[in-house]
């Protein structure tokens, strides 16, 4: 069974930093695509970034890049999204996905709806106060 589990929300000051988490489990690792993804209060559910578990090579939604940046380690099944510059526009649950297909298909539509992509994770809280 695949498990998503993302960590490293938190409360943060407009202008500051945070790194997220999401651990993977259950999955083959060669065939894969995990995105993050975030739905702020009243907004739709939208793309960030993904990464592809075959190469490493991570993909951005055009509207979000410049200021955060997808890896992974896998040695420890993790992808990791560190947000920099942080605005309280960014205030929202954030998301791990997980899914057989490729990053621009994965990041292809907007909004995403859940079944869109085949495993979620259960989210992480980020608020930014002014």
């Amino acid at each position: 069974e695949v498990q998503l589990a993302e960590s490293g929300g938190g409360l943060v000051q407009a202008g500051g930093s945070l790194r997220l988490s999401c651990v993977a489990s259950g999955f083959d690792k060669d065939d894969y695509t995990i995105g993050w993804f975030r739905q702020g209060p009243g907004n739709e559910r939208e793309g960030i970034a993904c990464i592809s578990g075959s190469d490493g090579t991570g993909f951005y939604a055009d509207s979000m890049k410049g200021r955060f940046t997808v890896s992974s380690d896998n040695a420890k099944n993790t992808v990791y999204l560190q947000m920099h510059s942080l605005v309280v526009e960014d205030t929202a649950v954030y998301y791990c996905a997980l899914d057989p297909r490729v990053c621009p298909v994965v990041l292809g539509t907007t909004p995403i709806p859940w079944h869109y992509l085949e495993h979620w994770g259960q989210g992480t809280q980020v608020t930014v106060s002014s």
